[in-house]
């Protein structure tokens, strides 16, 4: 044997064996990234479904679902599927908080998509407890963003922006006194001090702050319109609470009082249908644009990709913002690379600006802002909502 043939025969066992190494790397990274196989990418969502009597739970599923159908077809994340796996917190927190734990047990890459603040914040705190990314939770909680949670990754705008555009408006329309409705809890004073902090820029009194459970009696319900009345507020919008505010602006109307009637994204198609005739002229912040009109391209994608997935159900706000919470992670998890960790995408999303069907999103190491589109719509005598 020649030492040609010992060279060559030896630079090819180092190559090889270098492969081999690589090969061998590569199959014990897949096994250390919980939920990333080389077929697909696990992920689990916690979601206030309330075994399907919480419409607005429900029509995000079917958002999410439609997202995920196009994400697949196309290909799914640099060739890996995307697979979801959700569990119904029945709007209780500490049922949210042990199914986020659960899911994160059972092999779940990162936590997706819950709604409402308390099922949000529970989620959250499981997140942080066991170092797992925590992205697109649908809730505008001012905790979501401060102080600063590095595993967190909002995707819609939070409750202080939406509370600031319905003051604006009204202050527009020479309105000064406001009411609050907020839950009597940590986060709702958290949202109160927005508020305030809004009303004084607009240069507005302080609001009219008025707390509330779960849930409220009679009595409180009409304690709540003699203080609005004796404070004289010309507008009022809610935090939250759709089932007392609902009753709260059944109350004002009876008592006589013409006080505009405004309120947040949260649960805005629901309370408007309950109201009826009721709802007619009130205005909404909303999150995302008009699900059933078709002048940006998230919306022509949106409605094409939902209807294929779904003939029947309408479109919904709901739906729309689970739909861009979807296609949202997927860009994500692009820009996180072939090798996927959860250090990585943390990394990859702290300096990421980027689009997804023209809706822009944003993050920093200083912020997780995520998007930070408000728009308004008002409430038309046929129910519809104009933006």
């Amino acid at each position: 044997m020649g030492v040609d043939d010992i060279g060559r025969r030896q630079g090819l066992a180092r190559l090889l064996a270098g492969g081999w190494a690589l090969a061998t790397g590569r199959a014990a990274q897949a096994q250390l990234t919980p939920g990333v196989t080389p077929q697909a990418i696990l992920v689990g969502q916690v979601l206030s479904m309330q075994a399907g009597r919480n419409e607005h739970g429900a029509a995000t599923r079917q958002g999410v679902e439609a997202g995920v159908r196009r994400i697949n077809a196309e290909g799914g994340i640099l060739g890996r599927q995307l697979v979801i796996r959700v569990a119904d917190d029945e709007a209780k927190s500490e049922q949210a908080e042990a199914l986020a734990h659960q899911l994160v047990a059972d092999g779940m890459f990162l936590l997706f998509g819950s709604i409402e603040g308390g099922p949000s914040n529970a989620v959250m705190k499981a997140a942080i407890a066991k170092n797992v990314p925590f992205f697109a939770p649908m809730a505008g909680s001012p905790t979501l963003r401060r102080p600063l949670q590095p595993l967190v990754f909002p995707v819609r705008a939070e409750h202080r922006d939406e509370f600031r555009a319905l003051l604006a408006y009204g202050h527009s329309l020479g309105m000064r006194r406001a009411a609050f409705l907020q839950a009597d809890t940590e986060v709702g004073r958290l949202h109160l001090a927005n508020v305030q902090r809004a009303c004084a820029d607009l240069g507005m009194p302080p609001p009219l702050a008025l707390p509330v459970g779960g849930e409220a009696s009679d009595a409180q319900i009409t304690a709540m319109v003699q203080s609005v009345r004796e404070a004289r507020c010309e507008l009022i919008f809610n935090h939250g609470s759709i089932g007392v505010y609902e009753r709260l602006i059944r109350a004002l109307r009876q008592a006589g009082l013409g006080i505009a009637c405004y309120g947040v994204n949260s649960g805005s198609a629901q309370l408007a249908k309950r109201l009826g005739e009721l709802s007619h002229g009130m205005l909404f912040t909303q999150v995302v644009p008009s699900p059933w009109e078709r002048k940006t391209a998230l919306t022509r994608e949106y409605q094409a990709d939902f209807r294929a997935a779904f003939p029947d159900p309408e479109f919904s706000y709901g739906s729309l913002e689970g739909y861009l919470s979807v296609r949202a992670l997927a860009e994500a998890l692009r820009r996180s690379g072939r090798d996927l960790t959860r250090p990585g995408l943390v990394r990859a999303l702290e300096t990421a600006s980027y689009e997804v069907a023209g809706f822009k999103l944003r993050y920093t190491r200083e912020e997780r802002i995520g998007s930070s589109f408000v728009d308004t719509a008002l409430v038309t005598r046929d129910g519809r909502f104009r933006h």
